[in-house]
This record gives C-alpha cells, sequence and structure tokens, in this order.
C-alpha cells in the first residue's frame, strides 16, 4: 500500500522564481533534507529538463548514503516538474506544483510524495516510511520558502 503526503506552502514571491529554484536539480541539495545530489543526466543544464530525462539521485539518511534512479514524467514549464524514482525496496513519486497565490507577489508551492514498497522488507518498513515521509515533506517545503524568500529580501 503507498505512502501518500501532500504539502502546500505559501511563499512570498513570484511563481516564475519558484519554478525555477525546483527545476534547478542540482539545487535541490540546498533545501530537501536528505538530498546529497540530484542529477540530470541526459542534459547537465536545468535550462534543458523534459520529459523522459533520466535522472540520479543521491541521499543521506542517518549513517546510509543510497541512490536511486529517476526520470521526469511530466513538466509544465513554470507549473510542474514531477519524477519518478526507484530502487530494490521502494519506487518513489515526487510531484512538484506552483501556482499564483491568493494575494498578490505570493505562490503556493505544494510537494506531493508517494512511496510505494516494491519489497517486502520495504512493505515492513512502510509504518516508519509513513511517519517520516509527512515530517520530511514538511521540512522541505518550510526550506524552500525560506532559501526563496531569503533571496527576496
Amino acid at each position: 500500500m503507498p505512502v501518500r503526503c501532500h504539502h502546500t506552502e505559501v511563499i512570498e514571491t513570484d511563481p516564475s522564481t519558484v519554478f525555477r529554484m525546483i527545476d534547478d536539480l542540482p539545487a535541490t541539495a540546498k533545501w530537501l533534507p536528505p538530498c546529497v545530489s540530484l542529477d540530470n543526466l541526459s542534459h547537465p543544464s536545468p535550462e534543458k529538463n523534459a520529459v523522459g530525462d533520466r535522472l540520479r539521485y543521491v541521499y543521506r539518511q542517518g549513517r546510509r548514503t543510497g541512490e536511486m534512479d529517476g526520470q521526469i514524467v511530466a513538466r509544465v514549464e513554470g507549473r510542474q516538474i514531477h519524477c519518478l524514482y526507484a530502487d530494490k525496496m521502494f519506487e518513489v513519486s515526487v510531484d512538484l506544483q506552483v501556482a499564483p497565490g491568493s494575494v498578490a507577489g505570493t505562490t503556493d508551492s505544494t510537494h506531493i510524495i508517494q512511496i510505494t514498497p516494491k519489497s517486502f522488507f520495504g512493505r515492513l518498513m512502510s509504518p516508519l516510511v509513513r511517519i517520516g515521509v509527512g515530517k520530511q515533506t514538511r521540512t522541505a517545503s518550510a526550506n524552500l520558502k525560506k532559501l526563496l524568500e531569503s533571496k527576496v529580501s
């Protein structure tokens, strides 16, 4: 059974600025706590991210460093980048969406994360994953907000 988390953060800057940051894959390590690196293996330049591009995500959980292969499965300029990652134990869907906020000059930044266990051990870990993914998603959203708002002021 998949573990799903949905979180929206209001960021006090324009949507294009937020989208540029989430579309800059190497910059992900600045705001996503477990991320060590995220690289587009198909195109090293962030201006060239496209559906079908292959990705490599390196993360650190505690003392363990891991790696997942990924792919961009949807990308709408200025609005969305959706990636799928997988390793032996999990498939992870990361859908980052950007929309104008209800107040002028703000952006609603939505993170939708879904983690699907692929192995028996992954299914056993699901309760821990469920606890951690919500906190991690909220922390990543808050870090992105802080990073972007500090650049505006």
